[in-house]
């Protein structure tokens, strides 16, 4: 055998393993796809599932349907899902629910939760179903990153069903010195595909509760979706004689994932409660506030949020006991805020690093061993 050879086999073997979880924890139509989907994305991050085929993925029947038609979407969708989960990881580092909670521990049924097996990075178990503002930011953030990922896809060149925007590649101001050019990102494809991918009925849910989060999750979804359009910019490029600019070339692009995450941020923390009462018509919760409208990029929820202080195992809230907390910090990341008012311990931690480097002649890079010693504080 090559010295080679056996790395050729562990792709087969990965395949076979990530197969093998598909039967022990399946993702069929009882169950949470979008949980399913968190966990094969974390997986993906080992390039095995691309492997398996439309057919073998945590998709409901509508979007392997869809998936079959393009194969070429999977790689947008994927980024779309991780642009949606680092995001949202990002934005709340430092809160009590910070998007790393680890799920619920794998029933010791023959027939355990689907999303029992994913990943403690993806962070979505309870939230994904529950109704809550987390609920509603995931589902933002997620159709926001599907948009995003797609958008970008577009404008590159690796998708074969759009490109630039067709509609902004002649036309301007000559009177003002401008004319569209260059590749303006086709906002309208991207946010097409992710309504057909991601617009569909609550999986798992059913009657009454399923009806209101299926509204609550496609108001959430445009909302995501919406802040993308909301927030794109216009670019343009000089030309004329030394730089004059006596003729500009300009573009829309999107803006920064970060930025569009902070936007979704701030929707969060001034999102409406609403009825879960209502049969037709989508209204507030609070009869006083009734007669302001409900704009289309506010973000809604039907339940409060669970006490993120305390575990519950039932939800797979872990709580926030041993949680590295901010002593001076009055912010969330501050330790009275972040340990729910329990306190908090302080252990001395020594790190070591490389310091004072300079270059030697020749050829060499010469650093002297640094010592500090820091103080950490975490929840009790």
């Amino acid at each position: 055998m090559e010295k080679g050879a056996p790395w050729g086999i562990l792709p087969r073997l990965c395949v076979l393993c990530t197969a093998l979880l598909w039967q022990l924890w399946p993702c069929g139509a009882h169950g949470n796809w979008m949980g399913c989907f968190f966990r094969w994305l974390g997986m993906a991050s080992f390039g095995v599932p691309e492997k398996l085929g439309c057919a073998n993925l945590p998709l409901n029947g509508r979007q392997k349907d869809l998936c079959k038609k393009q194969p070429n979407l999977l790689p947008s969708i994927r980024e779309g899902a991780r642009l949606g989960i680092e995001e949202c990881q990002s934005q709340f580092k430092h809160e009590r629910w910070n998007c790393l909670l680890p799920l619920k521990t794998a029933s010791k049924t023959s027939n355990p939760s689907p999303i029992s097996a994913a990943p403690a990075s993806s962070g979505f178990g309870y939230e994904l179903s529950s109704g809550t503002k987390e609920t509603a930011f995931i589902s933002a953030v997620t159709a926001a990153g599907l948009v995003h990922s797609v958008t970008h896809s577009c404008s590159v060149g690796n998708m074969t069903d759009c490109a630039c925007d067709p509609k902004l590649q002649s036309g301007g101001s000559a009177s003002e010195g401008w004319h569209w050019g260059g590749c303006s990102d086709d906002i309208q494809y991207g946010m097409w595909l992710s309504r057909k991918f991601l617009d569909g009925p609550v999986e798992n849910v059913t009657g009454k509760d399923g009806s209101r989060l299926l509204a609550m999750n496609l108001h959430n979804n445009e909302a995501g979706r919406l802040a993308v359009a909301k927030l794109m910019t216009v670019d343009c490029r000089c030309h004329g004689v030394s730089g004059s600019c006596a003729l500009k070339t300009c573009w829309k692009t999107m803006s920064s994932f970060a930025k569009i995450g902070s936007f979704l941020k701030e929707k969060y923390e001034s999102s409406i409660q609403i009825s879960d009462r209502a049969r037709r018509k989508i209204r507030r919760k609070d009869k006083r506030q009734r007669k302001i409208p409900i704009r289309k990029e506010d973000l809604l929820y039907i339940h409060k949020s669970p006490n993120y202080c305390v575990e519950d195992p039932k939800l797979g809230v872990p709580g926030t006991q041993g949680r590295e907390c901010n002593r001076t910090s009055e912010g969330p990341d501050g330790c009275n805020l972040l340990c729910c008012g329990r306190g908090y311990n302080t252990h001395v931690v020594r790190q070591v690093e490389r310091c004072d480097c300079k270059f030697v002649w020749c050829c060499y890079v010469r650093c002297r061993r640094c010592e500090t010693m820091t103080d950490v504080h975490t929840c009790k």
